[in-house]
């Protein structure tokens, strides 16, 4: 069986990296398409596709600015001709299902979210003040791009990576679809058996979104130490404002990612994310996250609920706003309840999240595709 796999861009290691990583053991020989791709950024068996990219991939910028190319995005990915082949997978934030595929061809999108800062988060990218004005025009296109390119004359069958992105599938795109879980490769992540030091974590991408300010600021109030491991656009801008007690690390290796998530006392989690991998790697070190209640935690994070010593059943503390007083009042009510969680059982919980159930469950919705379903 001849198969295509799409995904939007290779510039780094991210959550659908992971997931593009474990299709590659799914599907070793298949044909790899993308807008631009940065050999090495990824990983060994994505690099090891035989990949394919778009016009941009010419232009000697497109590796660090390619989301600054946002208005060409829809005409480069149209140039993605992919044809001759039985099944076309694509890894979907952005535009990787809006590649041009052969009529007929069988088109699974495994759907990590629709466009972000087209729907749900153009405040948290633009603003609501000019840039916002100005950018609706092209906003309004990117929607209407987003949703014709889902119809099922484009996309046969769409697998939503959590209830939460089923349901946004279902408002934007007006279609439903399937849920599996991404891999989470928890056999990297364990606990260590000691007592946590004296920080709790932060992980991510610094994109608006994640709200990083939102946990630097609460901590610096706090007067907590929080160690944030990531990079990205806002990096420098946080690292500007960050107070005492707050340290940014940039990239790590994974051996030293390890290491901070079985260490620290729990994982700051203060975005609206649409699963969140890095939730349930805090998790399968055995160490509870402190989570905002919305989205994708709310699937993977077993919340506190009544005394500290309900906490033996629990794997994380939710919060209800994206505000420093209700972050605050969540690391509180944590560390009242901190020496009642049970690592074994958090870690218990991550297990249900691992690459072998990915793989099992994804190789049933391409067989259910192929089937006609």
């Amino acid at each position: 069986m001849r198969v295509a796999l799409v995904h939007d861009w290779l510039t780094g290691l991210r959550g659908g990296e992971r997931v593009l990583d474990e299709l590659a053991v799914l599907f070793p020989s298949a044909d790899l398409y993308t807008l631009v791709h940065v050999p090495g950024s990824t990983t060994p068996r994505i690099d090891a596709l035989n990949v394919r990219t778009s016009p941009l991939q010419r232009w000697s910028g497109s590796a660090r600015h390619y989301r600054e190319l946002l208005p060409l995005l829809p005409w480069a990915v149209r140039q993605l001709r992919i044809d001759g082949y039985d099944l076309v997978v694509s890894v979907h934030h952005a535009m990787a299902k809006a590649a041009r595929i052969a009529p007929g061809t069988p088109h699974l999108c495994y759907c990590l979210t629709p466009m972000r800062y087209a729907w749900d988060a153009v405040e948290a990218y633009l603003g609501r003040g000019l840039r916002r004005a100005a950018a609706e025009p092209l906003l309004a296109a990117l929607r209407h791009f987003d949703r014709a390119t889902a119809s099922p004359a484009r996309v046969t069958r769409i697998v939503a990576i959590s209830e939460y992105v089923r349901e946004r599938v279902r408002r934007h795109w007006r279609r439903d679809a399937s849920v599996v879980y991404p891999p989470v490769d928890v056999e990297a992540f364990r606990p260590d058996g000691r007592p946590p030091d004296d920080f709790y974590l932060l992980v991510g991408a610094f994109v608006p979104y994640k709200r990083a300010d939102l946990a630097i600021e609460t901590f610096g109030k706090l007067g907590r130490r929080l160690v944030v491991v990531g990079d990205g656009p806002l990096r420098a801008a946080l690292a500007r404002r960050a107070p005492r007690g707050v340290e940014l690390l940039g990239r790590v290796p994974e051996a030293e990612l390890a290491r901070l998530y079985a260490r620290c006392r729990a994982l700051v989690y203060p975005q609206e994310e649409d699963f969140g991998i890095a939730a349930l790697e805090a998790q399968a070190s055995g160490r509870p996250v402190i989570a905002f209640a919305r989205g994708g935690a709310t699937e993977t994070v077993r919340p506190l609920v009544g005394p500290a010593d309900g906490a033996a059943h629990a794997t994380g503390v939710w919060f209800d706003a994206q505000t420093p007083a209700a972050l605050a009042d969540a690391v509180r009510r944590f560390e009242e309840a901190e020496p009642h969680f049970d690592a074994k059982l958090i870690r218990s919980h991550a297990e249900r999240f691992s690459t072998a159930r990915f793989r099992d469950e994804f190789a049933r919705e391409v067989q259910t595709l192929l089937a006609g379903g």
